[in-house]
């Protein structure tokens, strides 16, 4: 696929889209260069602590759900991690109407940890328009779910969910 390419799954509300993400989950960013290689090292040091505490909750055999939840989360954050690692280092720069080749002969468009992670689930569940009174968007389209995103930042998401709607099983101490 191309940048900005579409294969209807669903009809007009499951999409894979695909787009690269320069950032965080769901496209947010982060301060350029210096934001990118912060947010790496956050994301190894995360990965790193939240190993060690599930390696923790397993011999301590606490409850299923915990450990499912920090499991989601630990392979959503090693799964970002993996691809802005290695993602720029492997891959030509992706273009409109280009495939980005794998392992060009002039090396990859980024260095280590600088790579961008590839996003491709798009849900538009609901599209229209905002009414003209609408204060600053009045008339504009509107879409409800716009983020495009891919399987890691949903792990990460659905295991947060899982620890704040049962913290109180979890963490009764």
């Amino acid at each position: 696929m191309t940048i900005g390419e579409e294969i209807y799954v669903l009809g007009n509300w499951f999409i894979l889209h695909f787009t690269e993400n320069e950032g965080m989950a769901f496209g947010m960013r982060f301060g350029g260069d210096f934001g990118k290689l912060i947010l790496s090292l956050f994301r190894i040091i995360a990965i790193v602590i939240i190993g060690w505490y599930l390696i923790r909750l397993t011999k301590r055999n606490e409850k299923t759900g915990l450990i499912l939840s920090m499991s989601l989360i630990f392979a959503g954050a090693l799964g970002n991690i993996i691809d802005s690692a290695f993602y720029g280092i492997i891959f030509s720069a992706s273009k409109f109407h280009e495939v980005a080749v794998l392992f060009p002969t002039e090396g990859g468009y980024s260095n280590f940890l600088y790579g961008k992670v590839v996003d491709m689930l798009y849900f538009p569940v609901i599209r229209g328009n905002y009414p003209t009174w609408f204060p600053f968007r009045g008339g504009n389209e509107f879409i409800f779910f716009r983020p495009v995103f891919n399987i890691a930042d949903s792990a990460i998401t659905v295991g947060v969910f899982i620890l704040i709607f049962f913290q109180k099983r979890f963490f009764k101490k």
